[in-house]
């Protein structure tokens, strides 16, 4: 069977039910209990999937359950075909009412902290018949695998994505204009010396990557692998905000601070080292109108200047 094509009048419903319920919830009992079927018949409906497709949809490991590389591939076109099904018969059944569409968003923490609210509350005078439901974990890894549409702090490489560069990041040093006024005219090197350093955890790199980047292109010797090191960009400048350290971070992410006055720009120099603010869609996402809305509007709300549509990149997915 598995070598075979499946015809869509034998696609096993009830099975893919059962084994979105258990990649949920990542156990056979919780999912048994949220879809009011014993775990037996959830544990063969689940037995019965993976021998139709011919691969291993669960790692059983003790105390834990995995998704396998299949799993993982398939979790998020049934949780996508399941929604829109759901949708579609929720607006038959409505027969003619106000109609709304939900839109499952990911934003990484910095982004949606200094950007979602403005962003979402003008999209949202724009579209009302479009609902946004924001998801924003910490930690890292890849957008969740059930969202419609994410904003990605990345690199870009190779894959089948369609991708929007919103804006390609440029790091600054900031600080509190207290530390600048303290150590004027002093050079660029001495005032990272004489200053706690404050940095940002990129997924899969050394803990001090961004300011060892930074001096190796300003050409400085001085010694970078010292302070504090945060998750997110936010937390950086939150604490460079109480008046201690220098963060380095992106200086538009952050510009409503420098235009404030909070923080300042001691020094000139900037780093780009190829991260950029990603928008990324799924090439079958397109044809939802709610999807193509939502990036098209955001596309231009950060200006033609900044954009780059391709069909061929893939994310290396960070912490922002």
């Amino acid at each position: 069977m598995a070598d075979s094509h499946i015809d869509r009048k034998w696609l096993p419903l009830n099975a893919l039910r059962a084994f979105e319920g258990v990649a949920k919830h990542l156990s056979f009992t919780a999912a048994a209990n949220a879809l009011l079927i014993s775990q037996s018949a959830l544990s063969r409906h689940v037995i019965a999937l993976e021998k139709i497709i011919g691969a291993q949809l669960f790692e059983r490991r003790p105390h834990a359950l995995v998704l396998t590389k299949a799993g993982q591939h398939l979790l998020p076109a049934v949780m996508k075909s399941f929604d829109r099904l759901e949708f579609a018969l929720d607006d038959i059944r409505k027969d003619g009412a106000s109609n709304t569409r939900t839109l499952r968003v990911h934003m990484p923490p910095s982004f949606a902290a200094y950007l979602a609210v403005p962003i979402l509350r003008d999209f949202r005078r724009a579209a009302a018949e479009v609902e946004i439901d924001l998801v924003s974990p910490h930690g890292v890894g890849a957008p969740l695998g059930d969202v419609d549409v994410a904003v990605v702090y990345s690199k870009p490489t190779v894959t089948d994505l369609v991708t929007d560069l919103l804006w390609p990041v440029h790091l600054s040093l900031l600080c509190h204009p207290n530390i600048a006024a303290r150590h004027a005219g002093k050079s660029l090197a001495a005032f990272i010396e004489s200053n706690e350093l404050v940095h940002v955890r990129i997924a899969e790199l050394p803990r001090h990557h961004l300011w060892k980047q930074f001096a190796r292109s300003a050409n400085l010797s001085v010694g970078v692998e010292r302070g504090l090191v945060f998750d997110t960009a936010m937390l950086a400048v939150q604490y460079a905000l109480s008046g201690e350290g220098v963060a380095l971070v992106d200086t538009y992410l952050f510009g409503d601070h420098i235009r404030s006055g909070r923080l300042v720009q001691p020094f000139s120099n900037s780093l780009d080292d190829g991260f950029g603010y990603y928008l990324i869609t799924h090439p079958e996402a397109l044809s939802d109108t709610a999807v193509a809305l939502f990036r098209s509007w955001l596309i231009e709300r950060f200006g033609s200047g900044a954009q780059l549509s391709q069909s061929n990149l893939h994310l290396a997915v960070s912490n922002d």
